[in-house]
């Protein structure tokens, strides 16, 4: 069975539907990067604060306190098996889309090693490994650039009709 292409090649109605869910769940997606804006910086500093608190600074607007094991195990835990959700769901998506195989490997792979850099980064970072602070950014950056890359992709490939479905080159 060929797989490639075969988005746009479904009926509109399960296009909708498919449509719905990659805007429903982007919502989501980008309100979770919205509370992490809220919760630490962007910067290393910031995400280092959020883990291992800020009792030292007097000066400090906000007071944070470190993690404990058990709200690190919750987050560390809850935020792997949701994001492996996510990007398979969305994996599934592109894989039905009409793109290069090793842009789909891409798109497809990198999501699930970012999860665990970013997570498992956060763990060793409250373990004390503060150089893990650059594993994090990194990683998260690069597990948001190819979320919006799939989700894009997905919903600008599902306002194609079948006759248009030859343009892209495979």
């Amino acid at each position: 069975m060929e797989f490639n292409g075969l988005l746009l090649k479904l009926p509109k109605a399960i296009r909708l539907f498919i449509g719905a869910f990659v805007i429903v769940l982007s919502i989501g997606y980008y309100t979770g990067l919205l509370f992490v804006s809220e919760t630490s910086t962007s910067n290393p500093s910031g995400i280092e604060e959020n883990y291992l608190g800020n009792e030292a600074d007097e000066n400090a607007e906000i007071m944070k306190f470190k993690k404990s094991k058990r709200q690190m195990l919750t987050i560390v835990h809850t935020h792997i098996l949701s994001m492996s959700f996510i990007f398979f769901l969305l994996g599934v998506l592109v894989w039905l889309t009409n793109l290069p195989t090793r842009l789909k490997l891409f798109l497809t792979i990198e999501p699930f090693l970012s999860v665990l850099l970013t997570f498992g980064g956060i763990y060793f970072l409250w373990s004390g490994i503060s150089w893990f602070k650059y594993i994090v950014m990194l990683s998260g950056f690069l597990m948001t650039a190819t979320y919006t890359a799939s989700a894009l992709i997905v919903l600008y490939q599902l306002t194609f009709s079948v006759k248009n479905a030859n343009i892209i080159n495979q």
